[in-house]
């Protein structure tokens, strides 16, 4: 968005459109399903709508290929008791641990802890345990049990940890030795598969909803790079959008390929909200083992900067994961109008770094500056 900005509207560099597809190949067609409404009607089986399977069934029946996207790996995501509703955390970070059937094991995705998998509940000892939530795994295995002769590939970072895992799994699909390749958003970039008749997005929501003020326009890229794999010949794609909101605005505008009002729109909300590309953003970062030290200092930290760039400071917050590797992190977010000068606000930024180091006791707190940390 920042540099269609800057081309468009700023002229910095120059702007060259695609309109069309290599070869004038068609765009594929994308349709929308309704999770909501096929709960209901009970025409789901697992993860999958009825529209899904059909799809699905046709494209294997033709001998195409098709992709099923989730943008999570890991079996589920998170692993709970039925009786005293305890789910297993790490010990390091703020976060559940992932179950991850191929190995049996519960697994951190932030510093790599894992245990091996609990039979019986670490709180109260009871052995019913529900796992909530769905990733690359449990997607390939339902695949599996939908379509016992079909031939499931997946492709996320615990496939393609060896040396030539990733090459592997892209030359098996490419020479059609698998029939459903299920994977995270490394599928999603610069991949030219002949033969994908049918690509799948398991949920839009997870993405459409994360917290973050350029969710929405990832998300509209995601889709659409990942809607590019289908139909790269001579016929036309599929892709099927599975959500739970189908008159979301982003998904109507995924839906019919509309790039410049998905622009437009983020656009003036970005405005109205004083983000980039309009705001320049700076994330200060301070990060300590000990909570109420990194809570003092940034208390301090943000006074100091309100005392120079009054209303502009935001914060201090502690971010979704608070901790991650034994680390507390508490963010401030300076935003920097357009007419402000650039110098003068590093400056005054690095004066009250060096005044916060020279107390004794903020002296340990790691601070991170972040220029645009988007």
């Amino acid at each position: 968005l920042e540099s269609y900005h800057n081309a468009t509207q700023l002229h910095k560099y120059g702007f060259v459109e695609l309109t069309r597809r290599f070869n004038d190949v068609l765009m594929p067609e994308i349709e929308l399903v309704d999770l909501k409404d096929k709960y209901k009607r009970k025409r789901m089986k697992g993860h999958f709508s009825d529209r899904m399977i059909e799809e699905l069934t046709e494209a294997l029946e033709n001998n195409n290929q098709a992709i099923l996207f989730q943008n999570r790996r890991g079996f589920s995501t998170i692993v709970e008791c039925k009786t005293c509703g305890h789910s297993p955390q790490c010990p390091s970070c703020d976060v559940s641990l992932t179950y991850h059937q191929y190995k049996n094991e519960l697994r951190c995705h932030y510093c790599g802890y894992k245990i091996a998998m609990q039979q019986a509940c670490f709180a109260c000892a009871s052995v019913e345990l529900d796992s909530k939530g769905f990733g690359t795994e449990q997607i390939e295995e339902e695949v599996k049990q939908l379509f016992p002769k079909a031939k499931v590939g997946r492709m996320d970072l615990d496939t393609t940890r060896g040396k030539y895992a990733y090459e592997k799994i892209i030359s098996e699909f490419e020479q059609q030795e698998l029939d459903v390749l299920v994977g995270t958003q490394m599928l999603t970039k610069g991949l030219d598969f002949r033969n994908v008749k049918l690509v799948g997005i398991m949920n839009a929501d997870n993405m459409l909803n994360f917290p973050d003020f350029r969710a929405h326009e990832r998300s509209y890229q995601l889709m659409q790079q990942v809607s590019g794999r289908a139909g790269r010949t001579k016929e036309r794609g599929k892709v099927l959008i599975q959500t739970y909101n189908p008159l979301h605005k982003i998904l109507q505008q995924v839906s019919v390929n509309d790039y410049e009002s998905m622009f437009k729109e983020q656009l003036e909300d970005r405005y109205n909200f004083k983000y980039p590309p309009i705001y320049r953003l700076i994330k200060i970062t301070l990060k300590h083992r000990d909570y109420n030290k990194v809570n003092d200092g940034a208390d301090w930290f943000a006074k100091s900067l309100r005392i120079t760039f009054k209303k502009h400071v935001l914060g201090p917050e502690f971010p979704p994961v608070s901790r991650i590797r034994n680390q507390y992190q508490k963010n401030i977010l300076i935003k920097i109008p357009e007419k402000q000068s650039l110098t003068k606000t590093k400056e005054a930024i690095l004066k009250i770094k060096n005044s916060f180091l020279s107390i004794k006791d903020f002296r340990p707190i790691r601070v991170v500056l972040n220029v645009d940390n988007y």
